[in-house]
Order: C-alpha cells, then structure tokens, then sequence
C-alpha cells in the first residue's frame, strides 16, 4: 500500500452526540500516517469541534447547487458544514434511492467543482459476481462518471464495495478484494494512466479489525470504507492502526 491510506468511517443513519465526543476522543492520538475520515448523519456535522485531526464528509450530495430541492445538501451547505469529503453512490442509495449513474456522475462533477473530494462508490451484487459480471458492472460504473470527463479522476477517491459484502458479517477474500482492486486501478488507466497510479482506491464490505491487517497488505488496497466497526471507536481505532504500514 505506498499511497497514503485513507480510512473513511461511513455512520449511516446511526450515531448521536456521546459517539461524537468518544470517536473524536479515540482517534485523537492516531498519527499522520494515516488519512480519516468520519461521515456522519449530516445533522451530527456541527458537533463536531473544529480542532481535530481527521477530516469529515457528508453522506450524499447534490448534483444542484441550490435550489427547491428539499431534503438534499449542495456542495456548499456540506462545506458550511465542515465537510470536506462526500460520500457519492454508496450502494444503498443506488438500492433505495435508485440513483442512475448519469445522475451519480453529475453528482461527482458538482463536489469537485465545489471544492470536495468525492469517494465514489462502487461495486456489484452477489448474483452478478455469481454470474462473473464483476468487471463488467465495474467498468460500467467508472466509464458513467469518467469516460467523459477524465480530468476528475485526479481529484478523486474510488471505493469498491461488492453489494453482498455490505453489513452481512462477510468480506472478499484479501486475494479477491486485491484482483479487484487491480482492476479498478488497470480500467482507470485507460482514461487518465498518471491520475490511477496515485487514486487511493479504498475496500468496503464488512471491514473489522480481524480482517482490516490482511486488506491493507494488498497492494492495490490503499484503505477503506467502514461501516457497522466504525460505530466502535476501539474498533475503529485498530482499523486505522493495521493501515499505518
């Protein structure tokens, strides 16, 4: 892993105020090493305290910059917010917001524009793994948002997440994640080759402090995108510490 890790902590719609304080407390002694970010719920931006060392992202995005758009956050609300990282296309809101790629890619766009890195999510379901669709999907996926506009991938973050991996207790295999991950990393290429060799591409899909040590050995897996650990500071903590090398 020779780029800079970078472990995100994705709360979803989870957290409160007594997690903030202990998350901020229990990361406060990580050192530079190793890039964090915490993606709260948006409403638990404010609690957090400006003097900190690890960066925060909001959740989603939008693809407007203002408007009569009730119930979503421009680029600009989100860094009145402190954050500077956003979270764009997790699997979830593809699911359950049914959000396109054309709508994903625009999304993208507006947070670079506005000033935010994006982390991109990607990543298929169990029945197009099953189906060896895996790069199919995932080539579909990053051709959505970069194809046409390859100038942003330099200022991007990727985050593979295979759907069936997602908050089900299980996770790629290091070898799997990594063969993926080079993947990623050899399709991007095509559009822009200097911008894939420095994108920090991140694994998500049930990381926890059992597996996090093996992930991060790979070397095309330069951190990753926690879910339910991250709600356990500890956890979490020890996440950060196996990517220090």
């Amino acid at each position: 892993m020779a780029l800079k890790p970078l472990i995100a902590a994705n709360w979803k719609m989870n957290g409160n105020r007594e997690l903030v304080s202990t998350v901020t407390e229990a990361v406060a002694s990580l050192s530079s090493a190793v890039d964090v970010l915490v993606c709260p719920p948006a409403t638990l931006l404010p609690a957090f305290k400006v003097q900190r060392n690890f960066a925060l992202g909001g959740q989603d995005v939008s693809a407007a910059q203002a408007g009569a758009y009730t119930g979503q956050l421009s680029v600009a609300l989100l860094k009145e917010a402190s954050a500077s990282y956003c979270l764009v296309g997790h699997s979830e809101r593809r699911q359950y917001q049914f959000e396109s790629d054309s709508l994903i890619a625009q999304k993208v766009a507006a947070a670079i524009a506005g000033g935010i890195t994006p982390v991109l999510c990607i990543g298929e379901t169990l029945a197009e793994r099953q189906q060896e669709k895996t790069e199919q999907v995932l080539a579909k996926q990053l051709a959505a948002v970069y194809a046409s506009q390859p100038e942003l991938l330099s200022k991007s973050v990727i985050a593979y997440e295979p759907i069936w991996a997602i908050g089900t207790g299980e996770s790629a295999t290091p070898e799997q994640a990594q063969q993926t991950h080079a993947f990623i990393r050899a399709e991007l290429s095509r559009y822009d080759a200097e911008a894939a060799t420095q994108l920090r591409i991140l694994y998500g899909g049930s990381v926890n402090a059992a597996n996090s040590a093996a992930l991060f050995a790979q070397p095309d897996i330069n951190g990753a995108l926690v879910g339910g650990a991250s709600l356990k500071p500890d956890e979490f903590v020890q996440i950060c510490l196996s990517a220090k090398d």
